[in-house]
């Protein structure tokens, strides 16, 4: 199914006059559509704490509107003069606007509309103004109204007389502008703000408990989406840090009850069984921009990004050397993501090349905010008498660390993973399974960070904290998490042998990938994957069972589990070979049923077994019924991968059909369209 990419991007905010277009309807449709749009105009609630007097008198004057259009709608009035219909689609218009302009200011950023304070109040005189030049033109004496209903418009008419002339800003709303904005600038300058005074700023602006500093933080990410200049993009990120900062300060001890009610009222791509080809192979989280590279394997720009800024040339899941590092697009899984999401009623963030996920490059203010937040919540941590006190500034870090690198640089620099290593332990896990979730998790996002890497493996405890968590956790999702953290540790050449060389590392990933759930085991898998990388790890990984293993779970998650054992035999030699021979006819049968990537790696295990096992291994591929036609149907359909490898495998079936002892073919060797007669 084609999907138009402009389906998805988020509605940009405040619209201008021109976005509206008047209505062609008959009359009578035209005055009930007046009406009813009137209607919903008076409905709406009076914005609380910014420009409350603006959104009064427009919402009053829409009640009046109503009395207006409900009397046109009781009379039985001739057709309208052209004149008059103008007059009436011009007006539509108007409470179109007038209806957008408030709808943005109650459910927009309050910092953002008080930034804007002197643009947003400009927009309400405008649409006052017009309203004001309509009725000044309007025929009342063609319209045929009650003496009341005239007496009515002759009202309004002066009262939009009287309010066009005042479209000042509230002198309190200003201050209030003058005192958030000397706040950044303090913040820029390494100030640390004063709490009384920012509490006052935020019970001004309505951001009275940490739920409604999340809502804000999420209406200033969406508003980044709005703006065109890199200044005003600045200024958003700059205000996000200082409300996570404020947050923290003011209401952070009910972060996690507020945060869990806000989960209630929005779903989360994290909640969400989110389908596997959606997530990216390398964080496993809902791809946001994915990117094609040169091996046609999808991940996201961010994950890949930093993969090959680390200096590695290779596809992460398939092992093959990049022959370019160039990342395409791949707009038709984008569109697919964001049509799911919006199914799933899950918010889509959209992302550019050249922007991070929340929009722009750090700033100055952002970053010292940033810092700011980092360092209390780490000083509070290390003065937490009790768990569930120290649950809560965890999970604040948890959160925080998940945001962008520059935060996760942040929390790493105050000094977060010594104190976090005290919370993996097992005491822990049985008092308060929650704590050890959130500090696994929190040292598994700050490893997404290169540098963060080396100081988690080199912090005295926090790697065999991560692996007991991992083999003894309290629960599935603390194991899960320490075995994602292993996987990202492993992206590090060094770390990845040094991890392949503990015991507790292989068999740990190996029972969980057996006896975990199917989230776990495929934490699991792509950490055990990333570790077979190094031939030193496979001979461990072979010694473990790891073809074992792999029969036991290949039927829960096909993919991961075929690519691991083309890993392992292509590094395993003759031992892995032989091991892998009771699965050859699995993975015949995948040829056939796998998705593209699950019939890549099979083919490709197969033509390694059979090249290399001998005469026995062909045999038991030959054997199966209708494997010459699987073969052939994936030289036509399969990837290019694929293709070029069922082609080797026809061959050294081939080969072996005509009798003949050697099985690695020459690559001058082609196989025609004849049917080769294998036997029964």
């Amino acid at each position: 199914m084609a999907v138009s990419p402009r389906i998805f991007p988020p509605r940009k905010r405040r619209p201008s006059a021109g976005a509206f277009i008047s209505p062609k309807l008959p009359d009578r449709k035209l005055v009930e559509s007046l009406y009813f749009l009137s209607q919903e105009i008076s409905s709406l609630k009076p914005l609380q704490f910014l420009l409350r007097r603006n959104s009064v008198l427009i919402i009053r004057k829409a009640k009046l509107l109503a009395v207006l259009f409900e009397e046109l709608l009781g009379n039985q009035v001739s057709p309208f003069s052209p004149s008059t219909v103008l007059c009436f689609e011009e007006m539509y218009i108007v409470l179109q606007r007038m209806k957008t302009l408030i709808e943005d200011c109650l459910n927009g950023s309050k910092i953002w509309v008080l930034v804007q304070i002197e643009t947003v109040a400009n927009s309400f005189h405008e649409v006052t103004m017009d309203l004001s030049t309509l009725l000044d033109i309007l025929h009342l004496k063609e319209l045929d109204l009650s003496q009341d209903v005239e007496d009515v418009v002759v009202l309004i008419r002066k009262q939009c007389s009287s309010h066009s002339r005042d479209g000042s800003v509230d002198p309190r709303d200003g201050n209030l502008r003058l005192e958030v904005l000397t706040m950044l600038d303090q913040i820029r300058k390494e100030i640390v703000p004063d709490h009384s005074k920012l509490n006052v700023i935020f019970q001004s602006l309505g951001l009275r408990d940490a739920l409604t500093c999340r809502e804000e933080i999420e209406s200033l990410e969406a508003e980044i989406q709005n703006q065109i200049d890199q200044k005003s993009k600045y200024l958003v990120v700059a205000f996000i840090g200082l409300v996570r900062y404020s947050k923290c300060v003011l209401f952070g001890e009910s972060t996690q009850k507020s945060d869990a009610i806000r989960r209630r009222r929005r779903k989360s791509a994290a909640e969400a069984n989110v389908p596997a080809d959606f997530r990216c192979p390398i964080s496993l989280d809902l791809m946001k921009d994915p990117v094609a590279v040169a091996t046609g394997q999808t991940y996201d720009r961010q994950s890949i990004n930093v993969w090959i800024e680390s200096g590695h040339n290779t596809c992460p899941k398939t092992g093959q050397t990049l022959v370019h590092t160039n990342l395409i697009p791949n707009v038709a899984l984008k569109n697919l993501i964001a049509m799911w999401c919006r199914e799933q009623r899950i918010p889509f963030e959209y992302a550019t090349s050249n922007e991070k996920v929340n929009g722009v490059v750090t700033n100055k203010a952002a970053l010292e905010a940033t810092k700011m937040t980092a360092s209390f919540l780490i000083n509070k941590l290390s003065t937490s008498q009790s768990m569930q006190a120290a649950n809560d500034v965890v999970y604040e870090l948890r959160v925080l660390a998940k945001t962008d690198s520059d935060s996760r640089a942040c929390v790493a620099e105050a000094g977060a993973i010594p104190l976090l290593v005290r919370y993996l332990g097992s005491d822990v896990g049985t008092n308060l399974p929650n704590l050890q979730v959130n500090a696994v998790t929190t040292i598994l996002n700050l490893s997404i960070l290169e540098a963060n890497k080396t100081r988690i493996m080199e912090t005295d405890g926090t790697l065999n904290g991560v692996i007991e968590v991992m083999r003894s956790g309290a629960t599935w999702e603390a194991k899960g998490n320490a075995a994602a953290t292993i996987f990202s540790l492993s992206g590090v050449h060094a770390h990845r042998k040094r991890l392949g060389r503990k015991t507790r590392v292989i068999m740990g990933l190996m029972d969980l990938a057996k006896n975990g759930p199917t989230s776990s085991k495929r934490d699991a898998l792509v950490a055990i994957l990333n570790l077979a990388g190094d031939r030193e790890t496979v001979v461990r990984l072979l010694e473990g069972g790891i073809v074992e293993m792999i029969s036991e779970v290949v039927n829960v998650l096909p993919e991961e589990s075929v690519t691991i054992l083309e890993a392992v035999v292509k590094r395993g030699g003759l031992a892995a070979i032989a091991e892998a021979y009771n699965l050859i006819k699995k993975l015949g049968v995948l040829l056939r049923e796998g998705s593209d990537t699950t019939r890549e790696s099979a083919a490709a295990t197969l033509v390694t077994i059979c090249r290399k096992g001998g005469s026995e291994m062909v045999a038991e591929l030959a054997g199966m019924p209708g494997i010459e036609r699987i073969i052939w149907e994936l030289m036509e359909t399969g990837t290019s991968r694929a293709r070029r490898k069922a082609g080797a495998l026809l061959r050294v079936l081939r080969r072996w059909a005509a009798g003949l002892d050697a099985y690695t073919v020459a690559s001058t060797t082609t196989v025609t369209s004849s049917t080769i007669l294998l036997p029964s």
